[in-house]
């Protein structure tokens, strides 16, 4: 009879305890022809939206009407520097600024064509991206801070040609037309930079990977790019260095820091035969790795895209901030048109002019376009550096209304691998020889529970005969001449054996834990006990602790009889327990908690949960490794540690915060601004002039972008997160 068919054995044993089995459960972690994901679609109202978001506000931002902001932040600086050099004879020449400061500019054949012919080439060179994205939003039929800006400087440059040419008197505006498109550039560069600095979790994962690989071949190894390798290739990877792609470990062992891609800080044994990831590091010793995946479809690949889908993705804020980026440009131009014909009125054409240009480029809705866009960047980089994916941003807000967290138990809460928890020897018998017999009789049996025993045995095993599996009851060998059974209640009942007291205290404890029992039994006389469960993860207990300081209800949900399944309730303090629940139930318990008004956030771990992911409000992929393809969950979360959905929360109440400083600030600063600007408190002496306007306009963008970065600061760790 084949060992296979011993696995009856332990069932009966296992069953005994786990009266509705687990099967379903275990058979996802046990079986690797099931660990397929399903193609579920759903829960992405907010993902992939390259072309729902087309046309918004924060595009328009993103992209400059495809004309400014798309540029690199090189070209930006640029044309920065090179309309600032340009910028200063335009001011120095002016009449009216040397009018200002007491002096007299020096006056030679042409020199009063300096200011116009190189304020023409700043108005035309720096204020190009704004010329062509005022352009873009007008076709859109979206007007917004391109199309403000433009107006600015455009009323600014045709009223100081007028002026030039003697159309008309005191409307100079060239050195002020200057400084504005200097400073405006100023504001954008800086913008860049921020954006590009928070978009760089791309690069940097792209940065992860080395630029050589050492190939084994025939005659020893040779270093190629990585662009030669293929799938099949076996290649080196020396103490220290990094793995160049996804693959299998072929030859040796060794720890690996895989923390840019899990968030783990402890790095992690990997044998051979296990995966390991492109871009983590082999810590302490050289192995050998046989690619299993290059280019797009490593798991780094994958992670690359799920950051930009994630940064270019849509929010609630976002469509707020388009609403409120299209009210001010009304709003502003409105106050322009009154402001010009108010100031017109009283006589005052030079002032009206000034008044009308100061408000449209104080009023432009620069920080409220970046208040949103550079958040999400920020907030996904950082979850990406954490280990946090985030496929759909509305997912990740919803996350901080979240009351319910809903915890499948399997693999999620425990290991998802049967290990021996405990151990007794009967008097007359060491723990040492119990081992020892236990591992002997089980080593050549494949179940779960077998490979859980002769793993916990570290020592040399007696050489067995004679081994023989008892259907639904347990195995038997002879092992020194001395038959030896290892079983569960059934054996017991078939040989008429007893427990002994001793034993007894240790068996009833266990099995109030929801943990199996197996005796092993000598010659007929019981010489010891074995305690096999799915262990509790070390940090699940913290996580649960965590999310009820957050306020936030825990429920667990098994396919686990309901004894065993309150039993790691109670170890875990879990609220509430969905037991007895086949894979294709869970979904039913999240409408459930649902149908009482709650706000349910599922965990599970991707595999078997997908209907009940989609189902929540918020769906979490636990313990997904490097697998980015888990269509089900709104965030997946690389470590399997459970306290992640704490770090989850925190990042969701971060980012919406500081998006609705931002949005506050942006909004308030404008609605406070354009009054001053165009000039309502004039008759106490206190104006402003455009070059003004656009300082103060390019500090509220910095004092936006500066709020933003403050998230770098937040702390994502799972362990600190959940402690405090």
């Amino acid at each position: 009879m084949s060992s296979h068919q011993g696995h009856d054995h332990h069932r009966g044993a296992v069953a005994a305890e786990h009266e509705h089995s687990a099967e379903h459960e275990h058979s996802a972690v046990h079986d690797p022809a099931e660990r397929g994901h399903p193609a579920v679609h759903g829960g992405h109202e907010g993902h992939g939206t390259h072309g729902g978001h087309q046309g918004s506000a924060a595009e328009a931002h993103a992209g400059h009407g495809n004309a400014g902001h798309g540029h690199h932040v090189a070209q930006f600086r640029d044309r920065f520097w090179l309309s600032l050099v340009l910028a200063v004879p335009v001011v120095f020449f002016s009449h009216m600024f040397a009018e200002l400061l007491g002096y007299m500019p020096p006056s030679f054949p042409g020199a009063t064509w300096i200011s116009p012919v190189l304020g023409t080439v700043v108005y035309v060179y720096g204020g190009w991206p704004f010329l062509t994205g005022a352009v873009t939003e007008a076709r859109a039929r979206r007007p917004g801070m391109m199309l403000l800006v433009s107006l600015a400087i455009t009323v600014a440059f045709v009223a100081s040609w007028a002026t030039t040419l003697g159309l008309l008197e005191g409307l100079d505006f060239w050195w002020e037309l200057a400084l504005l498109v200097v400073i405006m550039l100023l504001g954008h560069w800086l913008e860049m930079r921020a954006l590009g600095a928070a978009s760089g979790a791309l690069d940097a994962l792209a940065a992860l990977l080395p630029d050589l690989a050492e190939k084994v071949t025939a005659d020893g190894t040779v270093e190629v790019p990585l662009q030669e390798l293929r799938t099949g290739d076996v290649v080196l990877v020396r103490a220290g260095g990094r793995v160049p792609a996804d693959g299998v470990v072929v030859v040796g062992s060794a720890h690996m820091d895989e923390s840019m891609i899990t968030g783990e800080s402890r790095p992690v044994r990997r044998e051979r035969g296990e995966q390991v990831v492109g871009g983590t590091v082999a810590t302490d010793s050289t192995i050998r790795v046989e690619v299993t995946a290059i280019g797009e479809d490593t798991a780094l690949a994958g992670i690359q895209r799920l950051v930009a889908d994630a940064q270019a993705s849509s929010s609630r804020a976002q469509a707020l901030a388009d609403r409120a980026a299209a009210f001010l440009f009304w709003f502003a131009l409105g106050v322009g048109v009154v402001t010009f014909i108010v100031w017109s009125l009283l006589g005052e054409t030079f002032g009206a002019v000034e008044r009308t240009v100061t408000v449209l480029v104080i009023a432009c809705p620069h920080a409220l376009g970046l208040a949103i866009p550079l958040v999400i960047a920020i907030s996904t980089e950082r979850a990406a550096r954490a280990g946090v994916l985030v496929k759909d941003r509305l997912a990740l807000e919803r996350m901080r209304t979240v009351d319910t967290v809903l915890f499948d138990k399997t693999g999620t809460l425990t290991t998802g691998r049967l290990t021996l928890v405990g151990h007794a020897a009967a008097e007359g018998t060491t723990d040492a020889d119990l081992l020892a017999l236990a591992a002997a009789v089980e080593a050549d049996s494949e179940h779960p529970v077998a490979r859980a025993i002769v793993a916990a045995h570290t020592g040399e095993r007696p050489v067995v005969a004679d081994f023989r599996t008892l259907p639904g009851r347990g195995v038997q060998a002879v092992v020194g001449g001395r038959t030896v059974h290892v079983g569960g209640p059934a054996l017991l009942a078939e040989l008429g054996a007893g427990v002994p007291q001793d034993l007894a205290v240790h068996t009833d404890r266990w099995t109030a834990q929801a943990a199996s029992v197996l005796h092993v039994v000598v010659d007929g006389r019981v010489v010891g006990a074995l305690a096999v469960a799915d262990a509790i993860r070390p940090e699940s207990k913290a996580a649960v602790d965590a999310l009820h300081r957050h306020g936030v209800r825990v429920a667990m949900v098994t396919g686990d009889a309901r004894h065993v399944a309150e039993a790691v309730a109670a170890q875990l303090g879990i609220d509430e327990v969905f037991a007895e629940v086949l894979p294709d139930q869970k979904d039913a318990k999240v409408a459930e908690l649902q149908a009482r008004g709650r706000k349910v956030a599922m965990a599970g771990d991707g595999v078997n949960d997908a209907p009940a992911l989609t189902r929540a409000d918020v769906g979490l992929a636990i313990g997904a490794g490097t697998d980015v393809a888990i269509e089900s969950a709104g965030v997946v979360l690389a470590s399997d540690d459970p306290r992640g959905v704490v770090s989850v929360i925190a990042l969701s109440k971060g980012s919406y915060r500081k998006m609705w400083e931002n949005l506050v600030w942006a909004t308030g600063y404008n609605l406070l601004a354009v009054p001053l600007a165009a000039g309502v408190l004039a008759w106490a002496g206190f104006v402003l002039s455009p070059a003004v306007g656009a300082v103060l306009m390019s500090v509220s963008t910095i004092v936006v972008a500066l709020n933003a970065q403050l998230l770098r600061r937040l702390d994502l760790d799972p362990a600190r997160v959940a402690a405090g």
